[in-house]
């Protein structure tokens, strides 16, 4: 059973030392190669709002971005290492915003933190908004190979900040993990036809208030 959830619980004014840890960093790299990932990143996008994600290959990215296929294996791996590259911006732009942003999806002035239920409202509706803008993207990085879902580093960050909201409870960190359960892209993709849009964001908001009582 849960702690007592309807007392006050943790909504951290100040972003925790293991979330600062846990945030996404832009790369560091020479000159060069710098202008060789944005063009590659620029012809990907292009190429996969035009054809859809799955109908590209990397052939065609290394080939549109003007680079050898060899540095593009080598700097990104596969796909899904392309579709993490990407998607790397989106997720960093949110996390700043989580960690300094207004609320309530950010805690505001010092002292001031919004109530846990309402950071973690404006959490589900801000991820649901990157999540359904970038869905084939996020899909192909977080089914990559089995389990790679819980691997990506931006997963991490979202389940502890969760967990950190969820901290009235007994179990907040697996509280966190079922939250994120119905925010995985394959679900979504899976249930976004039938469901709609908004009946997917008032189901899984409706589990975000359960859980804070």
């Amino acid at each position: 059973m849960p702690r007592n959830v309807s007392g006050p619980q943790s909504a951290y004014a100040t972003p925790p030392r293991e979330l600062l840890e846990l945030r996404s960093s832009p790369p560091r790299e020479r000159a060069d190669a710098a202008r060789n990932r944005a063009a590659v990143l620029d012809a990907a996008a292009i190429l996969f709002r035009e054809r859809g994600v799955e109908a590209v290959s990397m052939d065609a990215v290394a080939a549109a971005a003007g680079v050898g296929k060899g540095t593009l294996f080598r700097r990104f791996g596969d796909k899904a290492g392309l579709a993490v590259a990407l998607l790397d911006e989106q997720e960093r732009a949110l996390q700043e915003a989580i960690l300094f942003g207004p609320p309530p999806l950010g805690p505001g002035p010092a002292g001031a933190a919004p109530p846990p239920r309402d950071r973690l409202r404006a959490f589900v509706s801000a991820y649901l908004d990157y999540l359904l803008g970038h869905l084939d993207l996020v899909r192909i990085s977080e089914t990559a190979a089995p389990g790679a879902r819980y691997r990506i580093g931006a997963y991490r960050f979202w389940c502890r900040h969760v967990a950190l909201l969820l901290a009235g409870r007994e179990d907040p960190v697996a509280d966190a993990h079922t939250l994120l359960a119905p925010l995985a892209a394959e679900h979504v993709r899976g249930v976004r036809e039938e469901l709609g849009d908004e009946r997917l964001r008032a189901a899984v908001l409706a589990l975000a208030d359960a859980l804070t009582g």
